[in-house]
């Protein structure tokens, strides 16, 4: 995954497509850790099935970043650091791993829906965002559920349609 790139930098590319954004708190955002993660969130988003995106609070006090709060302009980014999405967010809940609901499971959409797809999904990538900053996963793990409405989609680039 590229480095993230800084508000202004995206800010500029959104007023070269000629994208005004509503009033609100700007965050910059990836989902996945992988090229194939990010690909196949951003298809779900763009599907519209994906309205949600869970993230490790640890990990946010680690990289001194806060979570994202209600109101908050989201600039969805893919692996490469380009701007694909703008979206609010709706609502947060900061709960523990084990306490994410079969409800909450299926607005985020991955796989097929359930809590126990969504369970095994997010052990496995919390226990490497654990890994990268020296912490165990644990059941209890704080997470930051962020449900989000979708405001823009931004056109596909060339260089996002080649594979190769």
């Amino acid at each position: 995954m590229s480095s993230t790139p800084t508000v202004d930098d995206v800010l500029r590319k959104l007023e070269a497509l000629r994208i005004e954004l509503p009033p609100g708190n700007v965050r910059i955002d990836g989902y996945g850790d992988s090229e194939e993660l990010s690909t196949e969130l951003l298809a779900l988003i763009r599907s519209g099935r994906k309205r949600a995106g869970t993230s490790l609070l640890w990990l946010h006090e680690h990289e001194n970043d806060p979570p994202a709060k209600e109101g908050d302009i989201e600039i969805v980014i893919d692996h490469r650091g380009e701007p694909v999405f703008v979206t609010r967010i709706i609502r947060v809940d900061t709960m523990a791993y084990s306490e994410v609901s079969a409800a909450y499971a299926a607005i985020e959409g991955e796989g097929d829906g359930s809590l126990r797809h969504w369970r095994e999904a997010h052990w496995a990538f919390f226990s490497r965002d654990c890994r990268r900053i020296g912490r165990e996963p644990a059941e209890s793990m704080p997470v930051v559920c962020a449900v989000f409405e979708v405001l823009e989609v931004l056109p596909v680039s060339d260089l996002s349609e080649r594979r190769g």
